[in-house]
């Protein structure tokens, strides 16, 4: 399983807030923000929750799990 996001499609949607920006307002690096749009790094609740006040939202409106599709290739002998 993986954390997926809408952060990148909320800072468009909110006047195309830069990741320095939104960095700026939750008061961490604008490589935290890229690293958590990737996929790379997984937030705190502390930081997750301060994301979901920048955009107004439920952190279960920006946070979701993505299943990882199961390769059938892999198990073939």
């Amino acid at each position: 399983m993986n954390l997926g996001n809408n952060i990148r499609k909320l800072r468009f949607e909110k006047g195309e807030m830069t990741q320095q920006q939104l960095a700026d307002r939750i008061g961490t690096s604008r490589m935290t923000i890229y690293s958590i749009e990737m996929g790379k790094f997984i937030p705190s609740t502390l930081l997750a929750l301060k994301i979901a006040d920048v955009f107004g939202k439920s952190v279960e409106e920006i946070f979701f799990i993505v299943e990882e599709k199961h390769d059938r290739r892999k198990n073939r002998k």
